[in-house]
């Protein structure tokens, strides 16, 4: 992203300009819905929390200096917010009890979601953008859970054609990252976890 253009989006959203506050949206909705669905476990509330931030972000519209402090005030409400809604609620599992505790006594928590957040955005970004055959089949193995022989006989394709689209794949996303200067261990450590 060129500085110069995210300085020009943060002058005319001070301004009051509401296709900034479209620029912005477009820029950390995503990122801030898987991180609100992550504490949640609830799309549709996350998203109502996510677009309640969002709704603050332009009240106050006039109080940014930077981009980034734009990003922070996003993600501090949005995890705030969450948390807030599972005090209320009183229907937290017991992995929410254990993420709440987390991220009410160690508030660097929240960097490490933001940096997941946004390798796992920029992931589904380069998996949509991978060959045709190659996505169909990596969403089929990894999101959708199906094995090579189940793949091979719906596609009718041969297993040796789905394992060979699968390694494409991964490649071809191991490249991208690399591209995009995502560090060696994390491409490692999403390999890894999406070749188990």
């Amino acid at each position: 992203m060129d500085n110069t253009d995210e300085l020009n989006w943060l002058e005319e959203f001070r301004k009051g300009n509401q296709k900034a506050i479209a620029y912005f949206f477009d820029r950390h909705h995503k990122s801030l819905f898987y991180f609100a669905s992550n504490i949640l476990q609830d799309s549709a509330q996350a998203e109502e929390i996510v677009s309640d931030c969002f709704l603050k972000l332009w009240e106050r519209h006039q109080d940014f200096e930077t981009a980034q402090n734009i990003k922070a005030f996003l993600f501090i409400s949005c995890r705030n917010n969450c948390l807030k809604y599972l005090r209320d609620m009183k229907r937290r599992s017991a992995a929410q009890e254990q993420y709440f505790q987390q991220l009410e006594t160690n508030s660097d928590e929240i960097l490490y979601e933001i940096i997941d957040v946004e390798i796992i955005d920029i992931l589904a970004k380069e998996i949509e953008e991978l060959p045709d055959k190659c996505r169909q089949i990596f969403k089929m193995i990894y999101f959708q859970g199906k094995k090579t022989d189940e793949i091979a006989t719906e596609l009718s394709l041969s297993v040796q054609t789905v394992r060979n689209q699968k390694t494409r794949a991964l490649e071809l996303l191991k490249a991208q990252l690399l591209k995009k200067n995502i560090s060696a261990t994390m491409i490692l450590s999403l390999i890894f976890f999406l070749d188990q």
